[in-house]
């Protein structure tokens, strides 16, 4: 599958480049970056041709998928643009500002018959999956609580710091930990959402500090934390079960449960409990525990997840595989991104 490349930068040349060198599926022949620098360095590292503009990909008939790395801001007019050409695109987080871009590109793609998918890796992270397959056991009962922590202590001064750049936690890390979220909640509509922002060690106008309630009918509770003012963050995933706990980060979870069969039968008592001595008493009891863990190597954590993720879009493309994460699910993590920093806005300054 022959690709090109929008921007040579962290995501372009570190996440998709990287992966390109070692996936001998996809060739890439095309590189498009603003620097000079960044194209001649792409030429030597992909043997490739490189451009400037994204806009003399348009003469070429042999691109089978364009992934679009450019700046956050650009991603959306970007990918519209490229679809309406007749190119399917990968366009990386976040899609878009907001969820009616998500929509026009929806559209766009199925007004010609391409291809969109946005870079949502971390549905296939290990960690996660190993998370929901605990739940999909039921070891530990109704889920009453998930929290995740997507945690720190870090100081930004980069373009991620401004809100003109689409910047700021929410925009840059969030749609990880809110893909994950809005998957395990597996609620269509539009969540109640509680969020507080802030600005802690960024040296621009945006966010670095998150904190989201998201509640549904039905559902379990989902306390979401992007922080870069924590410098304990000791887990990345704990969720509360009526019949157990997991705890983890994303190389090592743990999780412990008991089982109703093994308890001891209890009913509702409303005179005051005593002992047999005839003293006050407090209800105790001993409940047969079973404690599991999983752990894995940290760099498998990334690589894992960034080729499922092209294993799914490559037999999407090739053989109409159905994606895994889709544009739709998408635009509702970008509805409610969008929600929070209409509940939240900050000044600008950069």
């Amino acid at each position: 599958m022959n690709v090109a490349i929008i921007g040579q930068g962290r995501s372009g040349r570190d996440i998709h480049g990287a992966h390109f060198r070692t996936d001998d599926r996809f060739k890439v022949v095309a590189v498009v970056e603003s620097l000079k620098d960044r194209r001649e360095r792409a030429a030597r590292e992909f043997g490739c041709d490189t451009y400037e503009t994204y806009q003399e990909l348009y003469s070429r008939t042999d691109i089978d998928l364009v992934v679009n790395a450019s700046y956050s801001y650009q991603h959306a007019p970007i990918t519209i643009d490229l679809l309406n050409n007749g190119f399917n695109v990968l366009t990386e987080k976040p899609s878009a500002r907001t969820a009616q871009e998500v929509q026009d590109m929806i559209d766009a793609a199925k007004k010609n018959n391409r291809v969109f998918a946005v870079f949502q890796q971390s549905r296939f992270a290990p960690y996660f999956e190993k998370v929901k397959s605990v739940l999909d056991s039921g070891v530990l009962g109704r889920i009453l609580q998930i929290s995740i922590r997507f945690n720190g202590f870090a100081r930004r001064w980069d373009w991620q710091c401004c809100q003109d750049f689409l910047g700021g936690s929410l925009y840059n890390t969030g749609p990880h930990p809110m893909d994950q979220a809005l998957h395990l909640l597996n609620y269509d509509g539009m969540p109640d959402i509680f969020c507080k922002m802030d600005r802690a060690n960024t040296f621009g106008d945006a966010e670095d500090y998150v904190k989201i309630i998201m509640t549904a009918p039905d559902r379990p509770l989902i306390d979401l934390e992007i922080s870069s003012a924590d410098a304990y963050s000791d887990y990345t995933y704990k969720i509360q079960g009526t019949r157990g706990t997991l705890k983890g980060t994303q190389t090592q979870i743990k999780w412990k449960y008991f089982s109703e069969k093994e308890a001891p039968k209890q009913t509702l008592i409303k005179t005051p409990l005593k002992k047999e001595d005839g003293l006050p008493a407090y209800c105790s009891e001993k409940l047969i525990w079973t404690e599991e863990s999983w752990e894995t190597e940290g760099p498998r954590t990334f690589t894992y997840a960034v080729r499922s993720f092209y294993d799914n879009l490559y037999n999407h493309i090739l053989n109409g595989e159905p994606l895994i994460v889709t544009p739709q699910q998408v635009k509702q993590q970008i509805a409610v991104i969008d929600k929070c920093h209409q509940m939240n806005p900050l000044d600008r300054f950069c």
